[in-house]
């Protein structure tokens, strides 16, 4: 072993000739234990949650989205979506017709998104048949309940379950649907009113959905609102979603300049991007418990440099080069962030799967019932490295205060 390491672990034990380190270092490696564990446990909770996000959104809408550049209705749509199912990475794609109404029962009024879809391609492309809690997708061709009228069946509705408590009404009950852009007559123009049956309830996990958002059929849709063989747009899904943008790419080329293909990161940009700016700022934050934890290994080699002066003085003497004496000192800091790191990692772990298990909500209230957590190895590895670095360039100023050090001086005033 050479000496270098021989000394530096040796003064990182307590004095007296036992196999304990000594109580400043037992601190130091806390205080860096105690850093790494806290930003593992954070990173780990704001990937979960990201990731759960994530997961909502892209479980009520598709990962890229076609329109037309001008906002326009969007006609031939049908050989547009065989255009986009022969792209590299599509693995389905349906049309959609979305506008804004007002949603009446005999309980309340609500202004919400309609969203006409295609019950049997649907599925295919979002996860709204699995969010479907009451009833079925299909419900929405074929209602299988009576309608509450003696006018004949009327075509279907799935309701968010926060609406259609706020409507208060339940599967089997009616509802009107009002669209301010209607026919214009001698006195103006007039709104278009039409009733809907209540096949099915959805719950997506996420409140902003279920609060404001209703499907109905897309023929039923174009009937409606007038778009005779038209539709909004085009939803796609893809195999991989982080390869949303490229795909997307592909597709703009593939159908010409007349048309937009956003994906889901651009639809959710602001969302996405505040959690980003959100999970690094709690690193750069967390970072600050590091170092001051690297105070204490400042302190402690400080404490330990000025007891060793007679030693460094005696070394120095039997030739070590002042290089050889910053080892020594520098060995204890890595040491010491080292140590704290492999015993920060396991602790950050351990606090994460306590969080998972045994800490629960009230979902009527927090809308979800534990936390999500993850942790990404590349963050692991950011933690440890930033630790370990920071450990690290707390030795320097003590260890070459230690190198600069004359044996004739160090011994003459050591006490």
């Amino acid at each position: 072993m050479p000496y270098e390491i021989f000394v530096g672990l040796r003064y990182l034990r307590a004095k007296r000739r036992t196999r304990t380190i000594s109580l400043n270092t037992g601190i130091s490696i806390t205080g860096i234990t105690l850093g790494v564990a806290a930003l593992i446990g954070t990173l780990g909770i704001m990937t979960g949650f990201q990731e759960d996000l994530q997961a909502k959104i892209l479980g009520t809408t598709s990962h890229i989205v076609i329109q037309t550049r001008g906002q326009q209705p969007m006609a031939g749509y049908t050989e547009l979506i065989h255009q986009v199912e022969r792209v590299p990475g599509v693995v389905a794609a349906t049309p959609y017709l979305v506008r804004q109404i007002l949603l009446t029962s005999r309980n309340g009024v609500q202004g919400i998104v309609l969203r006409g879809i295609d019950p049997e391609k649907e599925p295919e492309v979002t996860d709204v048949a699995n969010n479907v809690t009451v009833g079925t997708v299909r419900d929405l061709a074929t209602p299988s309940l009576p309608a509450p009228s003696d006018s004949g069946t009327l075509p279907g509705m799935i309701l968010g379950k926060e609406l259609a408590a706020r409507l208060g009404v339940f599967v089997g009950g009616r509802v009107n649907v009002v669209s301010p852009v209607g026919p214009v007559r001698a006195t103006g123009m007039t709104p278009k009113i039409r009733p809907f049956q209540v096949v099915g309830l959805f719950a997506s996990g996420m409140y902003e959905y279920d609060a404001s958002l209703a499907y109905v059929a897309l023929n039923e849709a174009q009937k409606f609102f007038g778009f005779n063989g038209t539709v909004t747009g085009i939803e796609v899904k893809i195999e991989d979603v982080l390869t949303a943008d490229t795909i997307a790419s592909r597709i703009n080329a593939a159908l010409g300049t007349d048309y937009l293909a956003r994906d889901w990161m651009e639809l959710n940009r602001n969302l996405f991007s505040a959690l980003r700016l959100e999970k690094t700022m709690m690193f750069l934050l967390l970072v600050l418990i590091t170092l001051v934890a690297s105070f204490n290994i400042v302190g402690t080699l400080a404490m330990i440099v000025n007891d060793k002066q007679r030693e460094i003085a005696i070394l120095k003497a039997m030739g070590a080069t002042p290089n050889a004496i910053m080892r020594i000192f520098m060995l204890n800091g890595l040491v010491i962030g080292l140590t704290g790191t492999a015993i920060g990692i396991p602790l950050g772990y351990a606090f994460l799967y306590l969080i998972e298990q045994y800490w629960t909500f009230d979902q009527t209230v927090y809308y979800l019932s534990h936390i999500s957590v993850h942790v990404k190895a590349v963050d692991v590895l950011l933690v440890s490295c930033s630790a370990i670095l920071i450990s690290f360039a707390a030795t320097l100023y003590p260890s070459w205060q230690a190198a600069t050090l004359t044996p004739v001086s160090a011994i003459r005033y050591a006490e």
